[in-house]
């Protein structure tokens, strides 16, 4: 197959690119790395099928691409730690950036769209688990709104395509996700914990702990999106990706701690404003129509994400 992947550099794209390229498709990645990072790449940089393009979505014209079997747009940072210092390339990327894409997509007569929308959608949940059709409790203007809303709007547009150009376009609504390739500095709690207790720094958390979170590990993320691409007759659905095993923050904070045999003391600040209590999919759908569930649990996958972080 022939695959495009927007943002794959990132750290959910890389594996998405390394997954295709493994498997002996020919993958193409459009990336202007502002939150991507060319050395996610660097060890399948010379791979033949593979071709990289260093360009912004909102500014790109398509005139050297072709057609394509699957689009994966994964093209916006999705890191807390710079939803306010890139709101504008957010809002860009989900609306300008998107809308270019699909027009090519349209024009190219290209098959498949995976667009990768998040669990933001629903802000902070009245309901949970969370299913695809809650419709959310977002602030419009506070300040996770930049990618709340950017995907909120993105999953308009792109009912608006299928409706208009009866294109096959796929929604995944992403949960939180953590493995290798994780930037550091993305101010995620996993990636925050574990780079705190290997240096014994206080491991913060924002409120008392008591909010949820359940984290999929990037391998069981990467089966469920190629799941996405690939499966028939998923024409305009939405679907949650993560793993439902829901975990109280200051839980993940202790396992982390003891995983690493760290002396870290635990540092209780101020909760954020809009900061969700609670983030749980309901993964019936993807169950359904994906035949997909999460396989490694978080103490397998946190073991091989502290070992990649204590080797950087």
């Amino acid at each position: 197959m022939n695959i495009l992947i927007t943002g794959g550099s990132g750290f959910i794209g890389s594996h998405l690119t390394k997954h295709y390229l493994k498997n002996g498709h020919s993958v193409t990645v459009i990336d202007n790395f502002i939150t991507g990072n060319k050395n996610n790449l660097k060890e399948i940089i010379n791979n033949k099928s593979l071709r990289l393009i260093e360009v912004d979505l909102v500014d790109y014209n398509y005139k050297d691409l072709s057609s394509f079997d699957i689009v994966f747009d994964l093209a916006s940072p999705a890191s807390p730690a710079v939803f306010k210092k890139l709101s504008f390339e957010i809002f860009k990327v989900n609306s300008i950036g998107l809308i270019n894409l699909l027009d090519f997509f349209v024009k190219s007569k290209s098959k498949t769209f995976v667009f990768a929308s998040t669990s933001e959608v629903y802000g902070d949940p009245k309901v949970n688990p969370q299913p695809e059709t809650y419709y959310g409790n977002v602030h419009t203007t506070g300040p996770r709104s930049s990618y709340d809303e950017g995907k909120r709007f993105a999953e308009a547009v792109i009912a608006a395509y299928i409706s208009k150009h009866n294109i096959d376009a796929r929604i995944a609504r992403i949960f939180n996700t953590y493995g290798p390739y994780m930037n550091k500095e993305d101010g995620r709690f996993i990636s925050n914990f574990i780079n705190q207790a290997i240096n014994n720094q206080p491991l913060t958390i924002y409120g008392d702990g008591s909010q949820t979170r359940s984290s999929c590990y990037i391998s069981d993320m990467v089966e469920a999106l190629a799941a996405l691409g690939e499966k028939n007759n998923l024409k305009g659905e939405i679907i949650n990706i993560g793993n439902p095993d829901e975990r109280k923050v200051v839980d993940v904070a202790n396992l982390t701690k003891q995983m690493t045999g760290s002396n870290s003391q635990i540092s209780f600040l101020p909760i954020e404003e809009d900061d969700p209590k609670k983030r749980c999919p309901d993964i019936t759908k993807a169950k359904k129509l994906l035949g997909w569930e999460p396989k490694i649990k978080l103490e397998e996958g946190l073991k091989t994400t502290i070992n990649y972080f204590k080797n950087l």
